[in-house]
């Protein structure tokens, strides 16, 4: 690998879209890099090392917000295991608001199913707008 890359060589080696690199210089999430005299951006080592922790942070669900954070602290200029704590307990916090959520859904979708199951068994042919997960969603509109 050479001292510095172009920016399609950087997506290749990082898994990330030009545009995102691009997106991630704008936020400023990525320091602005030097250019060839064509107008190449060229990307460093450390370049790659940032972008690559930026695309692990987001698989773990942090923001660009938090990630900034993250970016931040990393540099050692600050508390840094109590401020990743926090981040991390509101980030789980908000996991498991979501998983009870997809519950309640999972819960709502299941009985649907098992409504439309039974009018199928029960009998050979439906007649034509008559389906009981229809008609409840319908009966829940005009509330």
């Amino acid at each position: 690998m050479n001292q510095t890359l172009k920016i399609g060589e950087v997506a290749k080696t990082t898994g990330l879209s030009i545009d995102a690199i691009r997106f991630y210089q704008r936020e400023r999430l990525v320091r602005q890099t030097a250019r060839t005299e064509g107008g190449f951006r060229l990307f460093s080592l450390g370049d790659i090392q940032t972008l690559r922790f930026i695309r692990k942070a987001q698989e773990l669900g942090f923001s660009l917000s938090d990630i900034r954070q993250l970016l931040y602290l990393e540099t050692g200029k600050g508390e840094t295991c109590s401020h990743v704590r926090d981040l991390l307990e509101q980030k789980l916090a908000a996991v498991r608001g979501k998983i009870g959520e997809l519950k309640k859904l999972e819960g709502k979708l299941k009985l649907g199913l098992r409504k439309c199951k039974q009018e199928l068994e029960s009998k050979l042919e439906c007649r034509d707008g008559h389906c009981p997960v229809l008609e409840e969603i319908r009966h829940a509109v005009e509330k």
